[in-house]
């Protein structure tokens, strides 16, 4: 029987987690032996629910679960968690959006499967202050669409890790928004492989935290010719915080025609507040267009100057430039979900 304790979880020894040391955020006790839940909102018509705990998996569960692309703490939560939900569309059908809620203590996983021509809207949010191990595992059929918003909140002292790991077969096309609001350390970790031509994989996110910690860590893979990704993700710190980016595109050899680009842009609010941005490239096709680019500062002076000069007192100032800073990074798919979260957010990292 695999066990937390069999399985050694990461320190910054770990390239992938120099800027995130889960061992020492967890202490002795790791993630526990607690289960995570894993519930939905009302289930719209055409979409398929299985629950893990039950008997009697159908195929379309066994043929996947557990076989997608993992690093150690996602085989953690593989080998502990108990329950958690599989959801499906089949072919061709467009279903409304659904909510998808991970809540409690220790670990818990879920499974998503879209099937050829499938399209679905998943609003993804965390509750709760509980350090709690999620494992994600999504399936694009051909031609599938999936619109992904994830709400990550503040979670003071809890340590929350999520790994997503998502296979795209040909056209299908992944939109995804990340909003999250630290914790003592929060991770998502992302690997996404476009294995089929005209394959699309869009990810943006924000982050607004105030002496928190909060890591995404992507991987990009262009398996195939004529794929295309675009990664845009700005972050705000303040006090004693920690915002990290780490984005790794990889293109196989004789992947022609990939077209990926990665932007990681950060303000620090304070002299005590770190940024760590750290997109790279691994290029093994000659014929192909990439490009990534990181940046790191503080609000523009002249623009505070020229807000205030009109009246504005200096938090309003800052509060503006703030916003339009973060806006530019939130699709219109995520506005009505993530927008109140970061009003909330900047009111306290301004304060």
């Amino acid at each position: 029987m695999t066990s937390a304790a069999v399985i050694a979880l990461p320190t910054r020894r770990v390239e992938e987690w120099k800027y995130s040391d889960l061992r020492a955020a967890l202490g002795d006790e790791g993630f526990g032996s607690g289960f995570a839940r894993a519930a939905l909102g009302p289930l719209p018509q055409g979409l398929e629910c299985f629950y893990l705990d039950d008997a009697n998996r159908p195929a379309w569960v066994t043929d996947v679960y557990g076989t997608l692309k993992s690093n150690t703490v996602s085989a953690v939560s593989l080998a502990l968690a108990k329950g958690g939900v599989a959801l499906r569309v089949r072919k061709n059908q467009a279903v409304e959006a659904v909510t998808l809620n991970f809540s409690g203590a220790g670990h818990v996983r879920a499974l998503l499967v879209l099937e050829e021509g499938a399209s679905l809207t998943l609003h993804e949010s965390l509750s709760g202050s509980d350090t709690r191990n999620i494992g994600f595992e999504i399936v694009l059929g051909a031609n599938a669409q999936l619109n992904h918003v994830r709400l990550s909140p503040a979670a003071g002292a809890a340590v929350q890790v999520e790994e997503v790991a998502i296979t795209l077969a040909r056209h299908a096309r992944y939109h995804f928004h990340n909003a999250a609001f630290g914790s003592k350390l929060s991770r998502l970790e992302m690997y996404i492989a476009l294995e089929g031509e005209g394959a699309e994989a869009h990810l943006t996110g924000v982050c607004v935290i105030n002496n928190d910690h909060a890591d995404i860590t992507t991987r990009m893979h262009h398996a195939v010719a004529q794929t295309h990704s675009t990664q845009f993700f700005k972050k705000v710190a303040a006090g004693k915080s920690r915002a990290v980016y780490q984005g790794k595109v990889s293109v196989a050899v004789g992947a022609d025609g990939v077209d990926s680009r990665q932007t990681a842009k950060a303000i620090l609010l304070g002299s005590q507040a770190e940024a760590d941005l750290k997109p790279e490239l691994e290029i093994l096709a000659d014929d192909v267009k990439c490009a990534h680019g990181a940046a790191v500062g503080d609000l523009d002076a002249d623009s505070l100057f020229y807000l205030r000069a009109r009246g504005l007192s200096e938090n309003e100032a800052r509060n503006l430039l703030l916003h339009a800073f973060l806006e530019e990074a939130i699709p219109e798919m995520a506005l009505g979900l993530v927008l109140d979260q970061v009003n909330d957010a900047l009111e306290r990292v301004s304060a």
